[in-house]
Formats: structure tokens, C-alpha cells, sequence
């Protein structure tokens, strides 16, 4: 991207998309633990143990584990739009539905729909901010992106209360039910907002200009070829030049081998050749392998042009 157009459409990228995806993920992490509040009263009206209690909201998480790399498949599949829109939509609906639980076996079906139906969320925006902002962006904004955890914390933790103790007993309705229905229902909003906010991609987002659409898919296509031609290792791999570079630290920096794991071959010498971490105990053949698998490892890894 060239340097006028870089920082302008930047700009609009993180205004369209940043503070809105921090709602998205504000109302979810919401949804996801007021349930915690809702227990101060609703164990007690549905007769709930601390065990069931307890089952009821860690399978949520079995949901999401369950469903986490379907979703993320299918976002590929369908796009990032609607299916962002997607999981919002039917979470909110299933929290919102929360308000009809009647006993345990209810209750842990729907917590367990709920987990299904979030599953894939914040990995999908994770991905989703790859297609707009290149790696030396990305970490500034997924950073301010998760503050919504925080701020859900903040801010939820007195609305529940407030919902808690000022609408119990409205209509006849225990304040729990309230909770869940009100902090359900503008996921389902927000669900909806996304068809019109968000975008696929950086080529059919028509608030960017031509120039600056074409300038930002040309700087993301050069970085997907740099990471695509970056030298990839198997775990053994990976695990065998960790060792590799270990011995060739230990012995350039003269520190013992009983304090680095070094082969017993190091001497302590700040002259000492890398090539003389080989210890004798071990084969050839290894040894022979552990240096080719040293001369992959990556010193740095390439960033985009």
C-alpha cells in the first residue's frame, strides 16, 4: 500500500469495523457468564445443587470445544458475514431462552446449545481481522479488540444487578428470567447489524475507496506469499531444532552443560564452533540430522514487503 493511501484507509478500517466488533464480542462474553449472576437467585427457586449448578455451566464449554473447528470451517464456506451474523443471532436466542429454563435437564441443554451455538466466534474474528490489517497492525488491534472482556465485567456486572434486584417480580417474572432475556435479545440485534456493517473482504467493502481497496488486497496477497514461503517444520521437527539452537547458544556463550543441557562435547569457550555441540556419545546419523534440521530453523521470520 502506498504511503498515501495506507494510513487513510487504515483509519476507516479501524472506525468501521474495531469499536463494533468490540461490541459483538462485549455482548457475548455477557452472555456467556451471566449466568453466574443469575445463580444468586435462580439456584434456589429451581431447587439447583452447587453439582448441578456447576454441570450446567461448565458444559457450555463442552459445546464450544465440540463445535469450535466446525464453525470456523463453515465461515470459510459461507463467508464472514453471514455466518458472524449467524452465531450472534441463534446465541442470542438461545440466551434470551435461558429465561424458559424449568429444571436441570433444561437447563444443561440449553447452556450446551449455547457453547455449540458461540463456538467458533472468536477464533472467526480472529481470523476475520487477518483479511483487513497486515501482522504488524494486527496484534495493536486484536489487543483493544479483547478489552470488550474487561468492559463486560465492568459494565455487566452492575446491569445484572441492577436487573437482578429492580425487576424481580415484574409481571410475575423472577429477576433471573429477566436477566437472561434482556441480556439475550441485543445479541440478536447485533446479530443483525452485522449483515449491513460488516464486509468479506477488503475488495467488496464499497466505504473504501478503489485505490485504497486495490492498494490494501495487493499489500495483504504479498504477505500471504512471504508467510507461504516461510520454511515449515513437523513437531519432531520443531522440537529437535529447539534443542539444536539450545547446544549452539550454549556453547558460543560458554555457559556448562550442567546448567543448559548442552552435550558434553561443549567446551567453555567463546570461540567454540557450533558444529562442535555434537557430542561423541551420539551417532552419526543423528547428529548429521539434527544439524540439517539446524539450518531450517528461521532466525526471522519474513514480514510483508
Amino acid at each position: 500500500m502506498d504511503d498515501a493511501s495506507r494510513p487513510s484507509a487504515s483509519a476507516k478500517i479501524v472506525r468501521r469495523l474495531i469499536p463494533f466488533l468490540m461490541l459483538c464480542y462485549f455482548v457475548a462474553y455477557l452472555d456467556r457468564v451471566n449466568v453466574g449472576f443469575a445463580a444468586l437467585t435462580m439456584n434456589a427457586d429451581l431447587g439447583f445443587s452447587a453439582r448441578v449448578f456447576g454441570l450446567g455451566a461448565g458444559i457450555f464449554f463442552a459445546g464450544y470445544f465440540l463445535f469450535e473447528m466446525p464453525s470456523n470451517l463453515l465461515l470459510l464456506r459461507f463467508g464472514a458475514r453471514i455466518w458472524i451474523a449467524r452465531i450472534m443471532v441463534t446465541w442470542g436466542l438461545l440466551a434470551a431462552g435461558m429465561a424458559l429454563v424449568a429444571g436441570a435437564k433444561s437447563f444443561c441443554a440449553i447452556r450446551f446449545l449455547l457453547g455449540a451455538a458461540e463456538a467458533g466466534f472468536f477464533p472467526g474474528i480472529i481470523l476475520y481481522l487477518t483479511w483487513w490489517f497486515t501482522a504488524e497492525e494486527r496484534a495493536r488491534w486484536i489487543g483493544v479488540f479483547m478489552t470488550a472482556i474487561p468492559l463486560s465485567s465492568v459494565i455487566g456486572g452492575p446491569v445484572s444487578g441492577w436487573i437482578l434486584d429492580r425487576l424481580d417480580g415484574a409481571l410475575g417474572v423472577p429477576g433471573w428470567r429477566w436477566l437472561f432475556l434482556l441480556e439475550g435479545l441485543p445479541s440478536v440485534a447485533v446479530g443483525v447489524a452485522c449483515l449491513a456493517r460488516l464486509d468479506d473482504g477488503p475488495a467488496t467493502a464499497a466505504w473504501l475507496a478503489p485505490e485504497e481497496r486495490e492498494a490494501l488486497s495487493h499489500r495483504l496477497a504479498i504477505e500471504d506469499r512471504h508467510r507461504e514461503a516461510s520454511p515449515t517444520l513437523t513437531l519432531r521437527e520443531a522440537r529437535s531444532c529447539r534443542r539444536a539452537c539450545s547446544r549452539s547458544r550454549s556453547c558460543i556463550s560458554g555457559s556448562s552443560p550442567a546448567t543448559t543441557g548442552s552435550a558434553p562435547g561443549c567446551r567453555r569457550s567463546s570461540r567454540a564452533s557450533p558444529s562442535r555441540c555434537n557430542s561423541t556419545r551420539r551417532p552419526a546419523s543423528r547428529s548429521t540430522r539434527s544439524r540439517d534440521i539446524s539450518s531450517r530453523c528461521p532466525t526471522r521470520w519474513p514480514l510483508s514487503a
